[in-house]
């Protein structure tokens, strides 16, 4: 027969775990999606903690007197979980920078669509970079790597052990922002020499034929150009996802670090 018993304090422990994986799933690409149900997310928090809660071993026992002191370390763990996804989940704003950079260039910057995962007008161009690399992180099992990376946090945090280096937090950032950009430039960077050559030519264009109306005719041949060259280059964008996935996990290390004692 099933012994169904558990302890007070085995209890609390879990519910401690509970709200890092929770915090984590409601923070992770993939996992954070707004188009999900807030049941499934909630449910799957409570699966992988009861299967994580079973490997952390030996559990060691929370020292608190009160419930305030007890709420602490719920808000510890809570935002614990919430660095732990977001370290992720920034990285998936790249794609989007590129994407309104390429907008920009190709005449679409005041054109949006709604993106039913976010819940927020996009621009075209990110949007599609959005989607194509969300669809490369489930055919690479990348959030199979978000969720063992999560568990070994729990290696390197124990439950209670969270301790915020807010120095080593600021310089994860900055290190994010210089590879922000540099990121970023590097996906529309086809793109941006080819609109580069079309306005040269353009402009010699302008100065040759001065009837013509160059502004009528080049939004239309920049248009048509850019979205060519986004054909042509489609096929680069396992390449360029292996930069934002490089990115996740080297974000993912520093903000753990970063929460060490």
């Amino acid at each position: 027969m099933i012994d169904y018993t558990f302890s007070m304090y085995e209890m609390e422990f879990y519910l401690l775990v509970f709200v890092r994986v929770t915090c984590f799933i409601f923070t992770a690409p993939f996992f954070n999606l707004n188009n999900t149900p807030k049941r499934v997310k909630i449910v799957l928090g409570i699966f992988v903690s009861y299967l994580l809660y079973q490997n952390i071993q030996p559990h060691e026992r929370l020292v608190y007197e009160t419930v305030f002191e007890y709420a602490v370390i719920v808000m510890k763990e809570a935002v614990a979980g919430l660095l732990i996804g977001l370290s992720a989940g920034l990285c998936n704003s790249i794609v989007l920078f590129a994407g309104r950079l390429v907008d920009m260039e190709i005449g679409l910057a005041m054109a949006s669509e709604y993106d039913p995962t976010t819940r927020e007008n996009t621009s075209v161009t990110g949007l599609f970079y959005q989607y194509i690399v969300l669809m490369l992180l489930v055919i690479t099992d990348m959030h199979h790597y978000l969720l063992r990376a999560l568990a070994e946090t729990f290696t390197l945090i124990p439950v209670n052990g969270a301790v915020l280096h807010s120095d080593k937090l600021v310089e994860s950032i900055i290190m994010f922002m210089s590879e922000y950009i540099n990121i970023g430039f590097q996906i529309c960077l086809p793109v941006f020499c080819v609109m580069l050559i079309t306005n040269c030519i353009l402009g010699i264009m302008a100065k040759v034929a001065p009837q013509m109306n160059m502004f009528a005719v080049g939004m239309q041949i920049k248009l048509l150009m850019g979205l060519g060259v986004m054909f042509l280059t489609v096929g680069m964008l396992p390449y360029i996802s292996d930069f934002v996935f490089t990115e996740m996990k080297t974000m993912m290390v520093s903000f753990v670090e970063a929460m060490m004692a």
